[in-house]
């Protein structure tokens, strides 16, 4: 597939998406989140891919919606573009491979919140993130309202949007809104690191953990373990959970086949 406002690339079990609008910072306009929604259905058919990541440059992970593309928009045609942006999201979101953004530069507003997207979030030292959508006159359109206090609290999510400021990398990673900061000349490198590591688990039982997580957070409690429970049952129709479980009681390393 020809893409032109993205990069893909598959190597050693690993798709890579890179943003590729270098003129605008990757600013997330409907054709790079199309790419990017291309790019994940390519990724869910592939077999051989067993986890991803989603990166920018070293300028910007994403600095935000191309406002630019936006500024005329009517309610109608903006209810259209925010429900590709959210239709995307949730589809970095559901795919039942693990992802892991690796940021450096900037990642506000729509950058910020594709970043909420993936599973795990690398950040290099000096990043910025923010959602500063609140300064426009607007409100997060891409899940920011939705995600942001899940993953870091009600407090402070507030705080952010409401206020409308940036955080560095070192701060959203006291926050929680990251994983991890490492230096920007090692920030790739992390995350292939990472990815690595998840090529060789059981893909069945990530992508069941994913499935749990995901839709148990958005649930009760009751709700939230039968969710769990049925998730952790039906592993136990699978060739990884007879090897992992054999392979533990000979004391040898599992050789799992995600099947």
């Amino acid at each position: 597939m020809d893409f032109q406002n993205i990069i893909y690339s598959v190597e050693d079990g690993i798709g890579v998406i890179t943003l590729n609008r270098p003129k605008v910072l990757n600013a997330l306009n409907q054709e790079l989140m199309k790419e990017i929604g291309q790019a994940v259905d390519l990724i869910a058919g592939d077999d051989q891919i067993k986890a991803v990541i989603i990166t920018g440059s070293e300028r910007a992970f994403a600095a935000g919606a191309d406002i630019a593309s936006m500024v005329e928009d009517t309610v109608a045609a903006t209810l259209i573009n925010c429900g590709i942006f959210h239709e995307v999201m949730d589809k970095v979101e559901a795919l039942p491979k693990p992802v892991i953004a690796a940021i450096a530069g900037m990642a506000l507003g729509g950058g910020c919140e594709l970043a909420q997207a993936c599973d795990i979030r690398i950040a290099a030292t000096g990043t910025k993130f923010g959602q500063p959508e609140i300064t426009l006159g607007i409100i997060p359109g891409g899940g920011g309202t939705q995600r942001l206090p899940r993953l870091i609290g009600m407090g402070r999510a507030k705080e952010l949007i409401y206020m409308g400021g940036m955080i560095d990398a070192e701060e959203a990673l006291s926050y929680g809104l990251v994983n991890k900061v490492v230096p920007v000349e090692s920030l790739m490198a992390e995350a292939k690191k990472m990815a690595q590591k998840l090529t060789v688990k059981p893909g069945l039982a990530l992508a069941a953990a994913k499935r749990a997580m995901n839709n148990g957070m958005n649930s009760d409690l009751g709700t939230g373990n039968m969710i769990e429970r049925e998730c952790f049952s039906a592993l136990f129709a699978s060739e990884d959970q007879k090897e992992g479980m054999r392979a533990f009681l000979e004391k040898r390393k599992a050789q799992f086949k995600s099947r």
